[in-house]
């Protein structure tokens, strides 16, 4: 199979599909591989590297778009790639269609095959594709989430873990999966003081076990999570329905319930987000203010520790890639029903039931 890894161009996304020791394993499995120059620079990969790895090194994405049959990807395509996907490449990325009706009509009208990395799913429930990035977008969230506590950032001016005789910050996390967890453990390693919601009673039970002595479990409840805001320095929305636009769990109202310079954090915001008042932001202006209290919406966080992000992507991603090269999408996912799951749209028809819910479709 000829593979294409064009350069990713969203604003300020640094990662790359495929390290060179992946390209290595496809090529030594029998498949061709084709990188767009430059496209693994920003992670810390030279495009001499990935020659090393017996790629072939194409100088537009033009070019690498048109000779692959199946392209793999770090984002969802943008408007200006949409035009160079044609009918039945297999597109092998992170979608999250629910939150853009325009990028789902224009793969709809593309014939193009979209297996999701997000939708893979496990029969245990577990979402492979989706884990490393979770991981470490819970883990910066909290990073991210300090920063803005700082006052140059118009925080409240809080340190996170506090100091000897003067008491850590509040830290609420709503979503008790990979991305909550890695959080909480995050800000609790800080010393911070962490109460987890999650609206799983065995979830909660297994955290509670788990966690560090400074972390709290809680019912995810309107009425529990009103009661916390006013208390709370820092919010992680972590959130997930996979497939589907993620539910408003804060709205415009209860924002008025926390203090100025308080700080939201919305990992979901790529499912459309969890606060009401959120929208996506990218890296190069990461935040913005609603009632006084600071807003972090950035879509591809993990986008901004390329090195690790890139490197954790392709440990999940390559043997998937390899099942579907070896084997041709229809096979693969005919006889894998974790890689099944990940199709959302086939050929101009949803075949993703959260996507078409979504949309009406």
């Amino acid at each position: 199979m000829k593979i294409g890894i064009p350069k990713e161009i969203k604003n300020n996304e640094s990662r790359v599909a495929l390290t060179p020791g992946g390209a290595k394993t496809l090529v030594q499995n029998g498949h061709e591989v084709f990188v767009e120059t430059h496209a693994g620079e920003n992670s810390g990969f030279t495009d001499e590297q990935y020659k090393k790895a017996g790629t072939q090194i194409l100088g537009t994405a033009e070019e690498v778009f048109a000779i692959a049959e199946m392209i793999m990807k770090v984002k969802e395509p943008i408007q200006c790639e949409y035009k160079l996907i044609r009918p039945n490449q297999l597109i092998f990325t992170y979608f999250h269609f629910a939150s853009d009706e325009k990028l789902t009509h224009a793969m709809i009208a593309s014939g193009a095959v979209c297996l999701a990395y997000e939708t893979v799913e496990r029969a245990d429930k577990t979402l492979p594709l989706l884990i490393p990035m979770s991981e470490v977008a819970g883990r910066m969230s909290i990073q991210e989430g300090a920063r803005c506590l700082e006052k140059p950032k118009g925080g409240k001016g809080i340190l996170l873990g506090g100091v000897p005789g003067v008491k850590p910050a509040n830290v609420l996390i709503l979503g008790g999966g990979v991305v909550g967890t890695q959080a909480a453990l995050m800000a609790a390693g800080l010393g911070a003081h962490v109460t987890i919601a999650d609206i799983s009673l065995p979830r909660l039970r297994y955290l509670s076990e788990i966690m560090p002595a400074n972390v709290d479990t809680l019912m995810s409840t309107t009425s529990n999570i009103e009661e916390m805001l006013p208390l709370t320095d820092l919010v992680i929305g972590a959130v997930l329905i996979p497939g589907a636009r993620a539910p408003h769990l804060i709205t415009r109202e209860m924002i008025k319930l926390m203090q100025p310079g308080s700080v939201l954090v919305d990992v979901a915001i790529d499912q459309g987000g969890c606060f009401e008042t959120s929208h996506p932001t990218t890296h190069a202006e990461p935040v913005y203010k609603v009632d006084g209290i600071l807003h972090y919406c950035v879509a591809n966080i993990p986008g901004a520790v390329p090195f690790t992000s890139t490197l954790a992507l392709t440990n999940a991603t390559l043997p998937y890639a390899v099942i579907l090269a070896n084997m041709g999408w229809e096979k693969a996912c005919e006889k894998h029903e974790d890689l099944q799951k990940g199709l959302n749209i086939v050929n101009g028809k949803v075949v993703c039931k959260a996507v078409a819910d979504t949309f009406g479709l």
